[in-house]
């Protein structure tokens, strides 16, 4: 039962009112510490009105089968390794014989089967577990739809949708470039830009200062929402014992672009300082050495630089393949020439990179072999070599000859671009930001 509305029972008495006021006053006198006057007043001074709670039961209408609409379902995982189709849907909470079916063996499903470990995978599900649709990215950020349609299914290539967003980076060196680079969260594929970037000016194994800093603009690809790739660093600086080094990224149009300083000189070297990415020097250039094979002092014309079998070794500068096989205490060597008075020659490899043979042009940067110990070797290193007109120099000290500058006819583009970068690196600098997306 509801409970009755106080204000609506019988009047009490004259003499009740007068003994209620006394029990109120008297009771809240030990909370209040003083006297306190009551009056009950009639409801209809207040101005209330009687209220009346009805209850009532409503039916609801009832819905129709047919407008009862099935429901579907997202669901993402990513392949591991050793993974089977079935596991994957299994994970998934897909369970449907025809899509296990048509994904194990239809053949327009096979890049499916070929999925490398890591990658993303969304599917479509019913709520009882079929396969409505399924989608996936290829190597070149095509996306690959699978749909069923009257119960069969499809496989369809859908072109990629890019989009590039810039990062920016900041970082401080406290032990070597690599961790301070991971310290920032820079991918590696941006750090081995910015590394090759400046290795003309800085030689990094042996010039870096605690405290030294960079800065970084980068661009990163990403398909459908997925990350597909580290694009190019468009614009960095790096601050290497007070002296500052800047780079922009400038295109003159869609087959050529460079680095160049804010002054329009080219960043880049003619050649790159080291052919390896992140290793050590292990035995610099001498004009005697104990050698650790042949057990005596000699000359050491070169360039050691410790590394894992099987590490790139990128040619330095572009030029022509002069020589490439075995020859004496270097194992499998490659010399290259360049510009007709420079050679570089490359020692103790694993292996050559595949079909490259005498007379065949590299590009700076290209991959030519892999590290080994091949020859007069006590160890997995590189030996390097650098001469001018067959005589042979320190390759980590030896002044490098410069790429050409922007020409005349890109001035004007080329600054505008350069004095927008510019400006927000010294806006980056001066608010001395860790980390900025």
């Amino acid at each position: 039962m509801l409970t009755q509305n106080p204000l609506n029972q019988e009047r009490k008495s004259p003499d009740s009112r007068k003994k209620l006021r006394w029990f109120v006053a008297l009771s809240t006198l030990p909370l209040l510490g003083v006297v306190t006057a009551f009056g009950l007043v009639p409801q209809s001074d207040l101005g209330l009105t009687s209220t009346r709670i009805a209850i009532e039961e409503i039916a609801l209408p009832e819905v129709a089968s047919s407008q009862v609409t099935s429901d579907s379902y997202w669901r993402n995982e990513r392949v591991q390794r050793g993974d089977t189709v079935d596991e994957l849907l299994r994970r998934m909470s897909i369970q449907d014989a025809a899509a296990s079916d048509y994904l194990r063996n239809a053949a327009e499903a096979g890049t499916f089967r070929k999925l490398p470990s890591g990658t993303e995978v969304q599917a479509e599900t019913t709520a009882n577990g079929e396969l409505i649709a399924l989608r996936y990215l290829g190597d070149s950020g095509t996306q690959f739809l699978i749909e069923k349609h009257d119960g069969i299914f499809s496989t369809k290539t859908l072109p990629a949708l890019l989009e590039k967003r810039l990062f920016v980076r900041t970082g401080e060196i406290q032990t070597s470039l690599y961790a301070a680079t991971d310290a920032a969260d820079m991918p590696d594929a941006a750090a081995s830009q910015l590394n090759e970037l400046f290795s003309g000016d800085i030689d990094f194994h042996h010039d870096l200062r605690k405290g030294d800093k960079f800065t970084v603009v980068y661009e990163m690809t990403y398909s459908n929402g997925a990350l597909l790739n580290t694009g190019r660093i468009l614009a960095a600086e790096f601050i290497n014992q007070g002296r500052v080094y800047r780079a922009v990224y400038f295109e003159k149009d869609a087959q050529h672009g460079d680095y160049y300083t804010p002054e329009g000189k080219s960043v880049r070297k003619a050649f790159l300082r080291s052919p390896i990415e992140y290793s050590r020097v292990s035995s610099g250039f001498s004009n005697s050495r104990f050698h650790p094979v042949l057990n005596k002092w000699r000359s050491h014309k070169g360039v050691d630089f410790a590394a894992p079998i099987g590490t790139k070794v990128k040619v330095t500068a572009d030029g022509v393949v002069a020589f490439v096989g075995k020859e004496g205490g270097y194992g499998n060597v490659i010399k290259i020439q360049h510009q007709g008075r420079f050679t570089t020659v490359y020692g103790h490899l694993s292996r050559f990179a595949n079909n490259l043979h005498r007379g065949q042009r590299v590009t700076q940067g290209e991959v030519i072999g892999y590290v080994g110990m091949t020859g007069l070797a006590s160890g997995p290193h590189l030996h390097y070599e650098f001469k001018i007109n067959g005589q042979h120099q320190n390759p980590m000290r030896v002044a490098l000859p410069d790429a050409q500058p922007v020409d005349s006819s890109n001035k004007v583009a080329f600054q505008t671009i350069a004095d927008d970068f510019i400006a927000r690196l010294n806006l980056l600098r001066n608010t001395n930001l860790a980390k900025l997306d």
